[in-house]
């Protein structure tokens, strides 16, 4: 009688001894109706443009896949390194272009309420 196997898939990696690693420290992710693209890019000091390193393209389930490996990943980090720390968010174009514009309303000079005068 054949033994039952547990259930678990074990897949057994081979890495191509001409494999070259490349280093990214910033990643660009955007989607079509059926991918989720991730560009793993080098952005160097004093220099404006992001040089793209490598480009991932994953079906959405697989993205979703990786996302919570990376998650328990980090979780493991940290409980053996200590929280990582995130610089602030830099400000989006968007808040750069339009954060000063504010709406009619919205500042304490422009009180919509009728004033004892307007009675």
């Amino acid at each position: 009688m054949a033994q039952q196997q547990s259930g678990k898939r074990q897949i057994r990696l081979e890495i191509p001894s001409n494999l070259s690693a490349v280093y990214a420290n910033a990643v660009i992710v955007s989607q079509t109706h059926s991918e989720i693209i991730l560009d793993f890019t080098q952005v160097m000091p004093n220099d404006p443009r992001a040089r793209i390193q490598t480009r991932v393209a994953m079906t959405p389930a697989n993205a979703k896949a990786f996302l919570r490996a990376l998650e328990e990943n980090l979780n493991r980090f940290e409980a053996r390194h200590g929280e990582i720390t995130m610089p602030p968010r830099p400000e989006s174009l968007a808040d750069q272009l339009f954060g000063a514009v504010r709406n009619e309303g919205d500042g304490p000079d422009d009180d919509e309420s009728e004033s004892d005068d307007d009675k």
